[in-house]
């Protein structure tokens, strides 16, 4: 299928658009006008919306949506610190610690509360020595909000307890599953848990989380079509296709998203093959003049050949495994629909070249914004600048209103929703920010000595905050090196205790083995675990002591060394 003549136009208009260099003092200024940006959504919610869930801005009061525990101050917290403030940093810790409690009589999303408030807690976990908290002995491997984003997991687990390992969408927190809950789920909410739940394990040693999460992605993996492709809806119980369309959009993206950063963060050979592996049947059947339409997973045939504004994810998932090429062309694509309506509609017909009925909205994602930071990052090139200044001048146009910033229900006329969802502060907001700050520490900015490294374990062992972040779907930052460092000091006591169970029982040597469990210990995934007569060699991550800038991906550059 060929694309639209009025879609070539534009994507030459973006080239043109390159032409602009932004300087160091044009940068700085952007960066000012998106903190006050984030300041007026944020004091907004707490004026008025606090403690709920999310800020009504046009009628500026508050509601809760996902599961009433404040999830906007959840999600926004490691943004705080982000744009540098320390102090509010610390309080809202604290307010959160005091005032959240998972015991409550709600249903609740997995999928969301696993992305928003288990990887926003652990990110905020993370970052807490470089916010200037008063740290527990041992931290990275204890603190009261890894105990909070664990208290949260612990909620979630019922909802893994089926014969195929894979999730039900809503468990209730106090009560579980219901038994009348609908088994039907979509593929994101089977695929979506690797990174939140396998770095649950790593802090704090208990593998069950991992383990629930690998298992989940096993049985997904299984029941992929024989070309390769998995729908979009699935029946956890049964493992039967409700929803037959393929793509890599909503209802799908975060799962392909997942297998990457997980493969990365992990260091884990198996996720990345998963990945290849659908990447080469999506690359078949799905993509279209750099596009990807959605498709019948079973026979490749176009089932809906329309962009959803969750899809521009995809070019930022290119640039980490070093798909430069292709993921620069695609982002022209979706580059040209910004800017032909100011923001990304939710569905946009490529035939027609205009909105999809009823799908006209944009709700402030950030997808394409998140794009731009890592394609910036990778290639220099100012167009990824332009395209952040647009988004920053479209919001403010259309979206601002005296209590925040509304949800845009229809891009044609610019009519307003009232709701302004968290993920506004937890992601658009950070994207927008970082893609204007390349010398960030979240980007590997910052050298030895100059206090943008920390010490944590047991005795301040460990190097943290070095580089290497990665990012979950919410755009909360994982830091490796906390992983690593904590499953290292586990595996140290676990020889430990062996070394003193010998001393102290001589027989205990000459008795066979127990029977291990399935699967690898916490800090060490299954697919590189050592083989009988292998040397052990330190992960790629174990001691990230170079600049982002300079460290490779599995495959290619992440971003171009420096």
């Amino acid at each position: 299928m060929r694309a639209p003549g009025c879609v070539l136009v534009l994507v030459l208009l973006v080239h043109d658009a390159a032409a602009r260099q932004f300087t160091e003092g044009e940068m700085s200024g952007v960066r000012q006008r998106i903190k006050s940006m984030f300041y007026h959504a944020y004091d907004s919610y707490l004026d008025h919306a606090f403690p709920y869930d999310e800020l009504r801005p046009l009628t500026c009061d508050g509601q809760d949506t996902w599961g009433s525990f404040s999830l906007t101050l959840i999600d926004a917290l490691d943004t705080l610190l982000v744009l540098g403030n320390e102090t509010e940093f610390q309080r809202v810790a604290s307010l959160l610690q005091d005032n959240v409690n998972f015991d409550i009589d709600v249903n609740a999303s997995v999928f969301e509360t696993n992305i928003r408030v288990v990887g926003g807690l652990l990110s905020a976990h993370m970052l807490a020595g470089r916010a200037g908290m008063e740290l527990e002995p041992g931290w990275p491997c204890e603190g009261p909000l890894l105990r909070m984003a664990e208290d949260a997991a612990k909620k979630l687990l019922p909802a893994f307890q089926t014969a195929t390992g894979m999730p039900y969408g809503t468990v209730n927190l106090l009560r579980g599953v219901s038994p009348s809950e609908t088994p039907v789920t979509c593929t994101a909410g089977v695929g979506t848990f690797i990174l939140e739940f396998a770095t649950l394990s790593r802090l704090t040693g208990d593998r069950k989380y991992e383990d629930v999460a690998r298992r989940a992605l096993r049985a997904l993996w299984k029941t992929r079509s024989d070309i390769g492709l998995v729908g979009n809806h699935i029946d956890v119980l049964s493992q039967k296709w409700v929803a037959q369309d393929a793509g890599i959009g909503a209802g799908v993206d975060s799962y392909f998203e997942y297998l990457v950063k997980g493969a990365i963060l992990l260091q884990d050979e198996e996720l990345l093959d998963m990945f290849l592996e659908y990447d080469r049947a999506i690359q078949n059947y799905t993509r279209f003049d750099d596009w990807y339409l959605w498709v019948q997973m079973h026979k490749g045939t176009v089932s809906m050949p329309v962009f959803q504004s969750l899809e521009a994810f995809w070019p930022g998932l290119q640039s980490l495994l070093g798909n430069l090429d292709d993921a620069v062309r695609t982002f022209q694509n979706y580059y040209s629909v910004w800017r032909q309506f100011g923001g990304l509609p939710e569905f946009y017909s490529i035939p027609q070249g205009y909105t999809v009925d009823k799908r006209e909205g944009y709700p402030l994602r950030p997808e394409l914004i998140e794009s731009a930071m890592y394609l910036f990052r990778a290639t220099g090139d100012h167009t990824y600048l332009q395209l952040g200044l647009d988004a920053l001048e479209s919001i403010e146009s259309i979206a601002r209103t005296p209590c925040g910033y509304a949800s845009v229900k229809d891009l044609r006329d610019h009519q307003l929703d009232n709701r302004m969802e968290s993920f506004f502060l937890a992601e658009t907001v950070k994207y927008l920010y970082l893609l204007f700050d390349p010398a960030h520490f979240l980007h590997g900015g910052g050298t030895e000595g100059d206090g943008s490294w920390e010490e944590g374990g047991e005795g301040g062992q460990c190097v943290l905050g070095a580089g290497g972040f990665i990012f979950n779907t919410e755009a909360h930052p994982f830091d490796p090196a906390a992983l690593y460092c904590c499953s290292r000091h586990a595996q140290d006591r676990r020889e430990l205790q062996d070394i003193l169970l010998n001393l102290t029982q001589p027989n205990r040597q000459s008795q066979p083995p127990a029977k291990e469990t399935e699967g690898p210990p916490p800090g060490q995934s299954e697919s590189i675990a050592l083989k009988p007569g292998e040397k052990k060699t330190p992960p790629l991550l174990s001691c990230p002591v170079q600049p982002f800038s300079a460290r490779l991906a599995v495959l290619g550059q992440v971003f171009s060394a420096t």
